[in-house]
């Protein structure tokens, strides 16, 4: 069979028929100059639900595209039938620029990244204090991905009326992380949903979180006219939920204040995609003390620059170790 190269000269290529004739081929695209901008709200095989001027869209990706995919959070651009009418199909042809990305991996092995969601300001990570108990690892891996993704952590603790949330947070304090600590109770007056509402307004915030912590609960809170689905229970043996939110949806928070996005339960979270060199960028009261490292040092090493630096009073100790804890999350599992 022959094949033929981008630039071939020859005369004899079959060419695509249409009404008028036959027409070279062409790599030029259409720029779709009359295309209209939306925020992409959820993906459901292979069909995204896109809002534009506060109309739900049905799209699809345009061929044109290639293997380029438009995820939750995505600004795209769109032509067709932007009507949002029953059996009405547009098409995407065009993704924005994005300010961040939060991916992750199905484990530190596995090359391919799943992107996650696009543009968020914020990622929530909403663990449990107890049933099920919590996983620090799991934490650390979900804060070097925010890091790296360019996106500022927001660390949600649920049912403190089950366990204190003092060990929890002395873990975390040298990072500066903001938090919000709540209790079923408080859910269910209203307190904690107005507390949390308070570091989300004006923001996109994507909230992640394993199975059975509360997480949708919270987000049926904030967004009660999108109720959710919630985890039916906690496995009594393996102390995880079962998984009930199974796509990323944005919901927006009333009176236009921000939006929130629910993301799945995750039981694992790899991070091969991230640069360890790219973690110290959340830390710039050490990041000065690395100009004295050695090239491509790991900051976890006998000659890092950093240990002297902390030694002259320039950063708390407490930092380099939270840093060299994040370091060393992409070396082990969540549950180790």
């Amino acid at each position: 069979m022959r094949r033929y190269g981008k630039h071939t000269d020859e005369d004899d290529i079959r060419q695509r028929p249409n009404r008028k004739g036959n027409r070279p081929r062409s790599n030029i695209r259409p720029k779709h100059e009359d295309a209209a901008e939306g925020m992409v709200l959820t993906v459901d095989r292979g069909r995204l639900t896109v809002l534009i001027d506060d109309v739900p869209v049905t799209a699809m990706k345009a061929r044109e595209l290639g293997r380029k995919a438009a995820v939750v959070g995505d600004r795209v651009s769109v032509v067709g039938d932007l009507s949002g009418k029953k059996d009405t199909l547009a098409r995407i042809v065009r993704i924005e620029g994005r300010s961040s990305l939060l991916r992750r991996t199905a484990d530190d092995d596995d090359p391919y990244e799943r992107v996650v969601v696009a543009n968020a300001d914020q990622l929530a990570i909403v663990t449990a204090l107890a049933d099920p108990e919590p996983r620090p690892r799991m934490i650390d891996r979900c804060l070097v991905a925010a890091f790296d993704g360019g996106l500022t952590p927001l660390l949600v603790l649920t049912k403190s009326d089950l366990a204190p949330p003092d060990q929890m947070l002395d873990l975390y304090g040298a990072l500066d992380i903001p938090y919000v600590v709540t209790s079923r109770e408080e859910l269910e007056d209203g307190t904690a949903v107005a507390r949390v509402r308070e570091q989300l307004d004006g923001k996109i915030t994507a909230f992640v979180g394993h199975s059975g912590v509360g997480k949708t609960t919270l987000v049926n809170a904030l967004v009660p006219d999108d109720q959710r689905r919630t985890t039916g229970h906690v496995n009594a043996v393996t102390g995880r939920g079962r998984h009930t939110t199974t796509s990323a949806l944005a919901l927006p928070l009333s009176g236009d204040a921000g939006w929130v996005v629910d993301t799945p339960g995750v039981r694992s979270f790899g991070l091969h995609h991230v640069d360890p060199s790219r973690v110290i960028h959340a830390f710039p009261d050490l990041e000065p003390g690395t100009e004295n490292c050695p090239r491509a040092c790991s900051h976890d090493e006998p000659d890092c620059a950093l240990d002297a630096y902390v030694a002259e009073g320039h950063a708390d100790p407490a930092r380099l170790y939270s840093l060299r804890r994040l370091l060393a999350t992409r070396e082990r599992r969540e549950g180790d």
